[in-house]
C-alpha cells in the first residue's frame, strides 16, 4: 500500500492539526521577536518573577509626549536617553529620538541590538566602576525600579548619578510606589508629581512619578 493511501482517523488529525496550528503560532511569534536593531516591531511578555509589568498604552504615550517635549527644548540630536529597568517604554520612545539604551537584566532585550546594556543594581555595591562607559552621558534617565524597598532604591540611586551627565541640566523621572518616598527623596534631588502611572495590570501598590522638574507641566492633561 502507498504512503499516500494511509488515512488517520479523524480524531487523531484533529489532535494533529491542533498540534501543526499551535506550532506555526509559536514560530510566529518568535519571528515577531527578531527584530531589527530598531525593535519597534518586538513584543515581550512580561516576566513576574523578574518583576515585570509593562505600562498602558496611555501612560507610555504620555511619557512619550512628555521626552518629545524635553528633546525639543533641548534642540540638539545629541541628547541621550536611559531607561532602566522600563522595557516597555522602548518603542514609544524610540519612535521620537534615536538616542535611546534600554538597561535591563533581561536578556530577552538584547534583540533591540547595540540600544542594549545588560546590567545588574546589585553590582554597584561590588564595582564602583560598573557601568563605567556609560559615566557621565545621560540627559535624560527614566527608571522604574522592580523592587519596592530601600534597598533597591539605594542601588539604582547610586548607578543613575554615575549615569547622568554632569554639569549639565540632566532630567530624571522616577516612576515607583509611594511607599519608597521617604527613602528616594533622601537619595536623590527628586519631589513626588501628580502624574500617577499606570500599567495593564492592575498592582496593589500605589504607584506614582518623581522628577527633578517640574513634570507636572508637562502632564497637565494627564493630572487633570
Amino acid at each position: 500500500m502507498d504512503d499516500d493511501d494511509i488515512a488517520l482517523p479523524a480524531d487523531t488529525l484533529a489532535i494533529l492539526n491542533e498540534f501543526l496550528a499551535e506550532r506555526s503560532k509559536r514560530e510566529a511569534d518568535e519571528e515577531e521577536r527578531v527584530v531589527n536593531k530598531t525593535g519597534r516591531e518586538a513584543k515581550f511578555e512580561e516576566d513576574w518573577q523578574l518583576s515585570q509589568f509593562w505600562y498602558s498604552e496611555r501612560t507610555k504615550n504620555t511619557l512619550r509626549d512628555v521626552v518629545r517635549e524635553l528633546v525639543k527644548e533641548h534642540g540638539d540630536k545629541d541628547f541621550t536617553i536611559a531607561l532602566l529597568s522600563c522595557p516597555s517604554l522602548y518603542k514609544n520612545i524610540k519612535d521620537i529620538h534615536d538616542k535611546v539604551h534600554i538597561f535591563e537584566y533581561d536578556r530577552r532585550f538584547e534583540a533591540y541590538g547595540s540600544d542594549f546594556v545588560h546590567y545588574d543594581f546589585n553590582c554597584i555595591d561590588q564595582n564602583a566602576d560598573y557601568l563605567k562607559t556609560h559615566h557621565n552621558s545621560y540627559d535624560l534617565i527614566i527608571a522604574d525600579p522592580p523592587f519596592l524597598s530601600q534597598e533597591c532604591m539605594e542601588k539604582m540611586s547610586q548607578i543613575i548619578l554615575k549615569l547622568q551627565r554632569k554639569n549639565s541640566e540632566a532630567k530624571l523621572i522616577f516612576c515607583s510606589g509611594e511607599v519608597v518616598e521617604p527613602w528616594l527623596t533622601a537619595l536623590l534631588p527628586v519631589h513626588k508629581c501628580k502624574f500617577h502611572p499606570q500599567h495593564e495590570r492592575n498592582l496593589g501598590n500605589e504607584f506614582v512619578s518623581y522628577a527633578n522638574f517640574n513634570l507636572d507641566n508637562y502632564t497637565i492633561c494627564e493630572n487633570k
